[in-house]
């Protein structure tokens, strides 16, 4: 039988009973029953395990570099993605959502030109120096005390019925590693994202300029779970259309719907796609503000 007592930062509900039932299914010998092995759960992170909203906090971090590199050289001004940095265009960022093929190639190329040559100590440094410093403008707090208190009681719920958690984001793979096993309780080698070659020069590992397998978005979602883990998962959660291959891939999906504005944010940008998929295919939808009765535990909400 499911916990009952679970999951506590969870309204009751047909979204938190749809989880423990599942669950419960899973690890219980009978039909539904998933082998150890294949326990697989994965988690896209923006606006899934963190919040997204105004701006994906590491846009946040690689516009700031980028503006020290256009302050370096104001030539860069004139190419994407500098370009439309430097002049607010912020629906040339908006090709990331809808998977288009020239946005996408154009940010990879710079994310990966941005720190090619640099070693990981170095890379690393810079995001803590960045998690830190630097505060998300609405609760006038680090980025990382925006986790969701009841994803975080949920991956915890997984790992205790012997589920190998996972995430799987669009995001910087070695980005969201600097955080990832304090933040999550996640081991780095459990974070799949969009990543950078590496290079074994002189004595110590280097990043390259070249992207490791492409964007982690969309169909790249289940072609990374797969290379990194020889299966699909069981388990996965997301809240985007750039999530939906991920979903689809599941035996069961969650789908996380922002209406709540008070506490965090009401939005449906870049996710109708995914929600009339989740009606179609019957996804389990968590309301963030029905399901949730606590949102973020180290922040007080305006």
């Amino acid at each position: 039988m499911p916990d009952t007592t679970a999951l506590p930062s969870w309204n009751e509900g047909p979204a938190k009973q749809a989880v423990l039932d599942y669950i419960d299914a899973a690890t219980t010998p009978g039909p539904a029953f998933v082998a150890i092995a294949d326990r697989i759960a994965t988690f896209d992170n923006d606006g899934t395990l963190w919040s997204e909203q105004p701006l994906a906090p590491q846009f946040d971090f690689v516009f700031r570099r980028w503006g020290q590199e256009v302050a370096a050289d104001p030539s860069l001004a004139g190419t994407q993605p500098y370009k439309a940095l430097v002049e607010r265009d912020m629906s040339f960022f908006a090709g990331v959502e809808t998977q288009d093929p020239e946005t996408i190639k154009t940010l990879l190329a710079a994310f990966t030109r941005c720190w090619s040559g640099v070693t990981p100590e170095d890379f690393d440094a810079e995001v803590r120096v960045w998690l830190e410093t630097v505060k998300q403008p609405k609760f006038d707090a680090p980025y990382v005390e925006l986790v969701y208190t009841p994803m975080l009681e949920l991956i915890e719920y997984l790992k205790v019925h012997d589920f190998r958690v996972f995430v799987c984001s669009g995001g910087g793979r070695d980005f969201m590693r600097v955080f990832a096993e304090q933040t999550w309780g996640i081991y780095k080698e459990n974070v799949i994202g969009t990543a950078a070659e590496y290079r074994y020069v002189g004595g110590r590992i280097v990043r390259a300029e070249l992207a490791l397998g492409g964007l982690n978005i969309g169909p790249g979602k289940p072609e990374h779970i797969f290379a990194q883990t020889g299966r699909l998962p069981a388990f996965a959660g997301g809240n985007a259309d750039v999530d939906i291959e991920m979903l689809e891939s599941a035996a069961f999906a969650l789908i996380i719907k922002h209406d709540d504005a008070e506490r965090e944010f009401a939005y449906t940008t870049g996710a109708d796609a995914a929600f009339t998929r989740a009606e179609e295919l019957g996804w389990t939808v968590v309301s963030v503000k029905d399901d949730w009765n606590i949102v973020y535990a180290r922040v007080e909400t305006v």
